[in-house]
């Protein structure tokens, strides 16, 4: 069997370069853990009541972690996916015994280098890779952390963390084939590569670029180095629009729903895009080749396509892009709600502005 990531070395090395989190007392630790706990359920009736989306399969709690809980959760996920990826892509052909442990280890404390740092910064996830139907993860530290630089009331900043959150959840558990759809896309990914072989080294060169840009922001490698056949450029760019369309109908949802329930939502909002926009010259840099940036460019461009379409047919008519994968916006529509519209209700349509 190929060893593509030494695993255990990836969470010890993430373990160890991973920020302490702020300072708490075992009883507040406690309280915020509990609090974060009935949160997520108050944004859960929230969240349906707005969307009109109601789970239509069981899904487990939500899991309240510290920084190195998430760094494990995440490599468990990834782990339970690529592994048989590189099975199947090495096929017979295996490395000698010392060139697949030394790229096994190099690969394992690059990828916990990646983890560490964003374990920092994680407010929340869905993590899709852990189990059927995933897992909802709430970074306790980090919440913390932030709602403390940003000056904003506790139970307010939590709340709005949890309504983004659950909203993820809610894509992946009220539509029961947007797991499969989004795992057979890395699938199509992987089989669009011009050989195992060279995919497994690229995607090495890509852990490598990560690592690199966690320690040298001034790198100017990009992950989609490892992009190369046009066949993937096409699965790449699915991915885009279903990633920026699920960022931008959290990022509505939360929205829409903070002003009847979160007294200091306005302040909260605008504190924390100043938040996302700042940063000295090494977070911009690191931020740019993680794909932060890119993923910050999804929430404004996907709320701005969700607010057109619900504006256009309303939250009912909107909601028929979870109807099947074909109903899903192509990337070139996303910039233009219109033309989702003529395809999917087959001519423009529009609503009351109370409708929606």
């Amino acid at each position: 069997m190929a060893q593509f990531v030494d695993w255990d070395l990836a969470a010890a090395t993430a373990g160890a370069l991973g920020k302490s989190g702020p300072r708490v007392s075992y009883a507040e630790a406690t309280d915020v853990v509990g609090e974060l706990r009935r949160l997520t359920e108050e944004a859960a009736g929230h969240v349906a009541d707005y969307t009109g989306l109601r789970s239509q399969v069981t899904h487990p709690p939500v899991r309240v972690v510290d920084r190195r809980d998430w760094a494990a959760a995440n490599i468990a996920g990834l782990r339970e996916v690529i592994t048989p990826l590189v099975d199947r892509l090495s096929g017979a052909k295996r490395p000698g015994p010392l060139t697949e442990a030394i790229g096994s280890r190099l690969t394992g404390v690059q990828a916990g280098t990646v983890l560490a740092y964003l374990s920092g910064r994680v407010l929340g996830q869905y993590e899709v890779f852990a189990g059927d139907p995933g897992q909802l993860l709430l970074v306790a530290p980090n919440i913390v952390e932030v709602e403390r630089k940003l000056g904003a009331d506790p139970r307010d900043f939590r709340l709005w963390v949890c309504l983004h959150e659950v909203t993820h959840r809610t894509q992946f558990t009220a539509v029961p084939w947007m797991r499969a759809y989004f795992l057979s896309e890395v699938q199509a990914f992987v089989d669009a590569s011009q050989g195992g072989e060279h995919l497994l080294e690229r995607l090495r060169r890509g852990v490598a670029t990560l690592s690199d840009a966690v320690k040298d922001p001034e790198s100017r490698a990009s992950v989609l180095d490892i992009v190369q056949t046009p066949a993937q450029r096409a699965v790449l760019d699915r991915l885009t629009a279903l990633m920026t369309l699920l960022e931008g109908h959290a990022e509505f949802v939360m929205d829409g729903v903070g002003p009847q329930v979160i007294p200091s939502v306005e302040s909260i909002r605008a504190a924390f895009n100043r938040r996302r926009e700042a940063g000295n010259p090494l977070e911009k840099a690191i931020r740019r080749v993680l794909g932060i940036e890119v993923k910050m460019r999804q929430y404004a461009e996907g709320r701005k396509f969700v607010h057109g379409v619900v504006d256009r047919v309303g939250m009912a008519g909107f909601n028929k892009i979870f109807s099947s994968p074909l109903t899903l916006p192509r990337l070139d529509e996303l910039g233009d709600p219109d033309a989702w519209v003529a395809r999917v209700h087959g001519g423009p349509a529009s609503v009351p502005p109370s409708a929606g």
